[in-house]
């Protein structure tokens, strides 16, 4: 069988999945639209790039990652395959997330406390980035989900 091929194959799939993945996210994505005030990045937020690992039940995904955070802990997270598909957007303080996206599935906002079972592994990274400031990698483990940073 050639390589070259079969490669081809996978690669066209993998095309179809993200087009897809991409009109899953604009169609969802004004599915739940937050009230709460969520303070706006000003330039005394920190910010750090890089790539995500994430493993969860059903995928692994490698992506980009944007994380920004202010001093008194309001935080951003942006997760995206090509630097176009955004496959997670979380916004989150103390109390109160937001997230949207297509692995957010219809998205939802609301108490972090109160948050469904499959959006707490990534609600978890707020507290664990803000204390990871400084390391160039960090992984969080949250029941069958792994999170794999390189900053």
């Amino acid at each position: 069988m050639d390589h070259s091929v079969s490669k081809s194959v996978l690669m066209a799939s993998m095309a179809r999945s993200l087009a897809l993945l991409g009109m899953t996210c604009l169609l969802t994505s004004c599915a739940t639209i937050s009230r709460h005030g969520f303070v706006q990045p000003t330039n005394d937020w920190q910010a750090r790039s890089g790539q995500l690992l994430y493993r969860g039940p059903k995928a692994t995904l490698i992506g980009e990652v944007l994380v920004r955070f202010s001093k008194n802990g309001d935080f951003e997270l942006t997760f995206s395959k090509g630097g176009s598909i955004t496959l997670l957007a979380l916004r989150q303080d103390a109390n109160f997330a937001e997230v949207k996206g297509a692995l957010a599935r219809m998205g939802w906002a609301g108490p972090v406390n109160r948050a469904p079972k499959p959006l707490r592994g990534w609600l978890e990274l707020r507290d664990v980035l803000l204390h990871a400031q400084d390391r160039q990698s960090v992984k969080h483990v949250a029941g069958a989900e792994t999170f794999l940073f390189r900053f």
